[in-house]
């Protein structure tokens, strides 16, 4: 079943580069008092995560916390070293945390698993994006297959 507004962030542990080596994010931490807004993308490297969906929360990093947003998040069924890397050739140290969820857990859990296995990728996150108060989902934006609008940095601004 796929997680829908009002429901609680689930329970796992992602990953993320701090000081050159993973590191783990409780997400009940993270998520915990705090307003996010999170997005997740079949998988780092590809073109349109890397052409159009990272830079856009880069580039609108300011005007989001200048919306009462605490923290932005891109998510992954990737290992946190690719994250990471792929963060810092985006220009997203600072500005967006790059969660690894190496193993599915968290998208699993979310019900938005792409099974993306005759492109030779695995199973991976479909593409989408949340609001996120306090460890509860306020909106969720899931894009149809292939499309990307509202899993967009412009569409969250909107939402706030």
């Amino acid at each position: 079943m796929t997680i829908k507004a009002g429901d609680k962030i689930p329970s796992v542990t992602l990953m993320e580069m701090q000081d050159g080596k993973p590191a783990p994010v409780k997400t009940d931490d993270f998520f915990k008092g705090k307003r996010v807004v999170l997005f997740a993308l079949p998988g780092a490297f590809t073109p349109t995560c890397s052409a159009k969906h990272v830079p856009g929360f880069v580039a609108n990093h300011d005007a989001l916390k200048g919306k009462g947003v605490d923290a932005i998040a891109c998510l992954s069924v990737n290992d946190a070293f690719v994250m990471g890397a792929w963060g810092k050739g985006q220009g997203a140290d600072g500005k967006v945390h790059m969660l690894a969820d190496g193993n599915g857990e968290f998208t699993e859990a979310v019900g938005l698993v792409m099974d993306g296995t005759k492109f030779g990728m695995g199973k991976r996150s479909q593409r989408y994006s949340m609001i996120v108060e306090d460890g509860v989902v306020k909106a969720l934006n899931v894009e149809e297959p292939g499309a990307f609008e509202v899993s967009s940095a412009e569409h969250a601004l909107g939402q706030l």
